[in-house]
């Protein structure tokens, strides 16, 4: 990519950043003004229409006002919003049994609680960032603490002071799922970047990789399952032959991001292996976008919303390729990188109010007009603003990438 059209892109992304889309989230009603925390569903306009709190987008929201504090300088609003965050967590978030809630009402009143880490996946990577901007040491703490139950719950299943029940017998179906891999994968880099605790965390690492590319990476079928047999064989029903190309185009650029770190060019390999193969089989190429769901043996979906088009995927993929190309300057890669960035900027940009929508019908058109759910708020899209400002900005001076995660 020459240097024009890099400076031009950083710009592009920088822009959007500050004269879009963070003032809609800070006009909305994001912020709670009254209980604390973040009210993430809201219309087209910002305003709520309805008030309760998700609690993995508590740890999210707190990670994106930390990072802007710590990727373009500390901003009062950007603070206080940080601080409310975290305040709200630590008060409303966590059950007695040191679990976290899903969802609770406005006021942190406990609503549900799911079986999985995801919750406590985010207070991670949000107490983590957190930490960078107060320097309170309680926070990394927080943050620590939460990784090492995530990893034990993941390495001793049968051990969960939890006894959490699979959703299906265990005893004539035993699955495991590369959502869980894939955010212990990306809280551990970050942790190790925080710590410096290189050894411990590249052990632990090293592990999780292993897992991911030993049991789900499919050489002979050209793609990452979402859920195999957990000695890595397939399922050979909707289930085990499920793709999720968004979350295995997110995974490769985490994995591009530790190979970057760590000079491994064999990982670099696969994970770019893992970018082509969800891009071939996850791009339409009738309407252009990438469908959320694929089936690996070309088998009807059973998902209902397979060919629906997701913001968050299209900001994975923006990062993906950009990387990529860096790290290859194989053209590919930019001719994928354009057709994506024309797509995602032709079809999910709310020109009227800002922000993105989330949610397209197959041929481009509009689901849903709400900016913010329980699943959507200010995360993926400025997440993949700041790191290609950031990824662009190096590049442009010629700099080494810095670390993404």
């Amino acid at each position: 990519m020459d240097v024009k059209k890099i400076k031009d892109l950083q710009k592009f992304y920088h822009e959007t950043l500050f004269n879009d889309v963070l003032p809609f989230w800070l006009n909305s009603d994001l912020i709670d003004k009254e209980y604390g925390g973040f009210i993430t569903s809201v219309d087209r306009q910002g305003k709520s229409y309805n008030s309760d709190k998700s609690v993995w987008f508590q740890g999210r929201c707190l990670w994106t006002f930390s990072k802007l504090c710590n990727t373009y300088g500390v901003k009062e609003e950007w603070v206080r919003a940080a601080e409310s965050g975290a305040r709200f967590i630590k008060q409303h978030c966590i059950d007695s049994d040191g679990r976290m809630f899903f969802t609770v009402t406005r006021e942190g009143k406990p609503l549900r609680k799911r079986r999985y880490f995801f919750s406590e996946s985010f207070l991670v990577v949000g107490f983590a960032e957190y930490y960078l901007l107060t320097k309170n040491a309680a926070d990394l703490d927080l943050a620590v603490k939460y990784f090492d139950f995530m990893w034990n719950m993941y390495c001793n299943p049968e051990s969960d002071p939890f006894k959490i029940t699979p959703k299906e017998n265990a005893e004539i179906r035993s699955l495991r799922s590369n959502a869980n891999p894939m955010v212990l994968v990306s809280c551990a880099q970050t942790l190790k970047r925080i710590t410096k605790k290189d050894e411990y965390y590249d052990g632990i690492i090293n592990k999780i990789i292993d897992d991911m590319l030993g049991l789900h990476y499919k050489e002979n079928l050209k793609c990452v399952l979402e859920t195999v047999y957990t000695d890595g064989s397939i399922l050979d029903n909707p289930v085990g032959r499920t793709v999720n190309p968004g979350h295995s185009i997110e995974n490769s650029w985490f994995l591009m991001n530790y190979a970057m770190q760590t000079n491994n060019k064999e990982l670099l390999k696969k994970a770019l292996n893992v970018l082509d193969w969800s891009l071939d089989i996850g791009w339409d190429k009738d309407f252009g976008g990438i469908y959320y769901f694929r089936d690996a043996y070309g088998r009807p979906c059973e998902q209902l919303e397979h060919d629906m088009k997701l913001w968050w995927v299209h900001n994975e993929a923006l990062i993906a390729t950009l990387v990529a190309l860096n790290q290859t300057e194989d053209k590919k890669y930019e001719a994928w990188y354009d057709k994506l960035h024309d797509y995602a900027f032709g079809h999910f940009c709310d020109h009227e109010h800002g922000e993105w929508f989330g949610y397209l019908h197959r041929d481009g058109t509009v689901s849903h007009e709400q900016k913010g759910s329980l699943w959507k708020g200010p995360y993926h899209l400025l997440r993949c603003l700041i790191l290609c400002d950031s990824l662009l900005t190096a590049w442009a001076n010629g700099e080494k990438l810095p670390a993404l995660l």
